[in-house]
């Protein structure tokens, strides 16, 4: 090979998984940990952090005026987040959305978006700067509380964390999703928080029954009703996963004569409105709201959604109930504390942990702020007593100054200076050498002197520094707590919901239908009651199978040969004159299994099941009932025996024929009831199997079907026995086919 076609570099040979793995396991820990998962110190993701700080460096304070969001947003991605714009103004946006935020950080001024979901104006219209929350978080940021770290680009510094004097982790809360794991902790009431911190402070071990008395639940900037039982919510925090039901908050408003209207005035968190009257108006077309008429907007600033009945004589809790079951009038907030800790370990803690987590940051925060003030104190009393010595001794110290070559080194000599003191005497403006200056110099020098002591004493006693962050919090509940406009709490605390039966007519409108399903499975549902079967048409080798009238509101059992049966709302079928869709497609239905029985579910009507092998018993309707797709198993069945019968029994007798021609009558009693098994032995058989079963009432006699006419037996005593017998052949005249009809 020649030189020039030989690859240049570091070439290493690695096996492809081996390559793969540690790259991907490298984006992985750039996500969790550069992305997506808040700290658990200030609840703050990089961008956001990086935002807030950028505002600071811009002087974006609440007491000053606002700047260009496109200015703030240069800023940021120039010097501490390389990554696109509109990426950082999206973050900037959500950081000022009073609906999006429960403490808002960022105070914009223009279009930030609504509720609605409509989106914000550009950056170069919107303007922005601190609030005073955001304030907060990062105050004694440039007193050495936390540490830096170089930028992107080596130029700058950026915090690692801020101070956070806020409890934002919890009072904001967090969404993310990472490599592997995600975040999801819902925003919090600030008072509530603090009063929770300040009892972990006098008891460290206060189980998080208690803390939730201090802070019973999630409190959304759009206000709701959470519903969530007091043992669920425990349970969450302690766990650190879980989750809250919200509802929306409703009343009922009387418009005279008897009738009324539905206020909705808060919908759930993070719920578009527009979306929310779409899904509402689409339930209505499709007629699943039958209890409502109609529903309207006349939101302005705040949410007002009026809800119409159809009747006043709808009771407003089953309406509201209805919507809760099919709309975004109720959702589940998830829970998952699920956060990066002080080494930087991404971890789920529970709410205890995580409050310990602020209240160890804060602490830590303290004792730097304490050391970088006595740091200061220290440089300053030292340049005071040098300032003290030069006033004792001004005219020699003005001597030296002006007759030496080096009048440093002859000061420090001649006094016993350091260097820093004989720099700040050579850097005294004579103006300052008035007596007066002598004087402040000497009271500053005592109150300083005083503050070293306590600061002193505080980082010596540990029960005066948790004192003391008690009195940061205490101020921060003052500020930001229930006896403010922004702290007042917005989620109602209630109850878990009582169950409300629903009637089926409140959720679908009641409409015939005449249900159509043929031999290969395909099933559709056609408006009304069929009048001729004969105009159906099928697809090319097909036929009909089932043909039966029902109600909209109905639900549909089937019962296959696999012994399991299966439950389909009526009015999820499809509708119109075509082909309709495989039954296998709403069902868990094998390929190699078949359709055995489909009717009409009649509530307290007791079924007859049986299995090719003559085997079965009696089940109640209500037991067959599925939840899911997969169906429920009733009738068990092995190798290849298939179930094979299905009728209501109804009546007092069966009847069982036998692929064999044998036919049995005996009393319906012998027959056990049960919920799910093989079942007893119908008929004994030397050879075949089932062919069909019958209940009836003994006294109307037993028939069948010959062409279109029915055929009546009434004397049939030689048919009668006992379970289990192997019979004897049917009456003369009975079908050859070997079917009851």
């Amino acid at each position: 090979m020649s030189t020039a076609s030989q690859p240049s570099g570091d070439i290493r040979e690695k096996p492809f998984a081996e390559a793969l793995g540690e790259r991907y396991l490298s984006y992985a820990l750039s996500t969790i940990m550069a992305r997506s998962l808040p700290d658990v110190r200030d609840g703050l993701k990089p961008v956001h952090r990086r935002l807030l700080y950028a505002m600071l460096q811009l002087r974006l304070d609440p007491a000053t005026g606002f700047k260009k969001c496109a200015r703030v947003v240069g800023d940021v991605i120039g010097k501490y987040h390389p990554h696109g714009d509109v990426a950082v103004y999206d973050a900037l946006v959500r950081l000022a959305q009073s609906f999006a935020q429960r403490y808002p950080l960022v105070d914009g001024q223009g279009n930030f978006g609504n509720i609605d979901g409509d989106n914000a104006a550009a950056m170069r219209y919107t303007e922005a700067r601190l609030t005073e929350v955001a304030a907060a978080l990062l105050e004694d940021i440039d007193q050495d509380t936390v540490d830096f770290r170089a930028t992107y680009d080596g130029e700058g510094e950026e915090p690692l964390v801020l101070p956070a004097r806020f409890p934002n982790l919890l009072a904001n809360g967090s969404a993310g999703i990472a490599v592997g794991m995600a975040t999801s902790i819902p925003p919090h009431n600030a008072g509530e928080i603090c009063d929770a911190l300040l009892h972990l402070i006098k008891f460290p071990k206060a189980t998080i029954a208690k803390l939730v008395e201090f802070m019973p639940g999630p409190d959304f900037p759009t206000g709701g009703v959470l519903v969530e039982g007091r043992d669920s919510v425990i349970a969450a925090y302690g766990a650190g996963r879980g989750s809250f039901r919200l509802r929306a908050r409703w009343e009922s408003e009387k418009t005279g004569l008897g009738q009324y209207r539905i206020i909705v005035t808060e919908i759930p968190y993070q719920v578009q409105k527009s979306r929310l009257i779409e899904k509402i108006a689409e339930l209505l077309t499709e007629k699943k709201l039958a209890l409502l008429a109609d529903v309207l907007d006349e939101s302005t600033e705040d949410v007002r959604l009026v809800l119409e009945p159809k009747s006043r004589n709808v009771d407003p809790a089953v309406l509201m109930e209805s919507l809760f079951r099919h709309t975004e009038m109720e959702v589940r907030i998830p829970l998952n504390l699920n956060v990066l800790d002080r080494t930087n370990t991404p971890r789920v803690m529970n709410l205890r942990d995580a409050l310990q987590a602020f209240l160890d940051h804060r602490h830590d925060v303290l004792l730097r702020r304490t050391r970088h003030r006595l740091a200061e104190i220290e440089r300053r009393i030292e340049v005071l007593a040098g300032y003290l010595i030069a006033y004792v001794n001004l005219d020699e110290v003005i001597r030296i100054i002006r007759e030496a070559e080096e009048p440093k080194p002859a000061l420090i000599k001649r006094f016993k200076l350091t260097d820093a003191q004989a720099e700040a005497i050579l850097n005294l403006r004579l103006r300052a050498l008035r007596r007066l200056e002598e004087v402040a110099i000497r009271r500053e020098h005592e109150a300083l002197g005083a503050e070293k002591k306590e600061l002193t004493q505080l980082l010596r006693d540990e029960d005066r520094r948790w004192k003391a962050i008690a009195a940061e919090i205490t101020d921060i509940k003052k500020r930001f707590g229930p006896a403010t406009p922004l702290g007042r709490r917005r989620t109602e605390i209630g109850d878990a919901p009582a169950p409300i039966v629903v009637p089926i007519e409140a959720l679908i409108e009641r409409e015939p239908l005449t249900v159509i399903c043929s031999t290969k499975g395909w099933i559709r549902a056609l408006r009304g009651r069929l009048a001729d079967a004969g105009e159906l048409k099928y697809k090319e080798g097909d036929s009909a199978k089932f043909i039966l009238p029902a109600d909209s509101t109905d639900r549909l059992v089937v019962f296959a040969t696999n012994g399991r049966f299966y439950t389909i709302a009526a009015d999820r079928l499809p509708r119109g004159r075509g082909d309709g869709e495989p039954l296998r497609l709403m069902i868990d239905l094998a390929n190699d299994h078949d359709l055995v029985a489909l009717f009409v579910h009649k509530p307290g009507r007791k079924l007859a099941v049986a299995a090719a092998d003559g085997r079965g018993f009696i089940v109640a309707e209500d037991e067959v009932i599925a939840q899911t797709r997969a169906g429920k198993q009733v009738l068990n069945v092995a190798g290849d025996v298939e179930a094979k019968i299905c009728v209501p029994a109804e009546g007092d007798a069966v009847a069982v024929l036998g692929d064999n021609r044998k036919l049995l009558v005996f009393k319906l009693d012998e027959l056990p009831e049960m919920s799910r098994g093989r079942g007893v032995i119908l008929q004994k058989f030397r050879e075949g199997g089932l062919a069909d079963l019958k209940v009836f009432t003994l006294a109307e006699g037993l028939s069948w079907k010959i062409g279109d006419r029915v055929q009546i037996e009434t004397a049939i005593e030689p048919w009668v026995g006992a379970r289990a017998q192997a019979g004897r052949l049917p009456p003369q005249g009975f079908p050859r086919a070997n079917k009851f009809g």
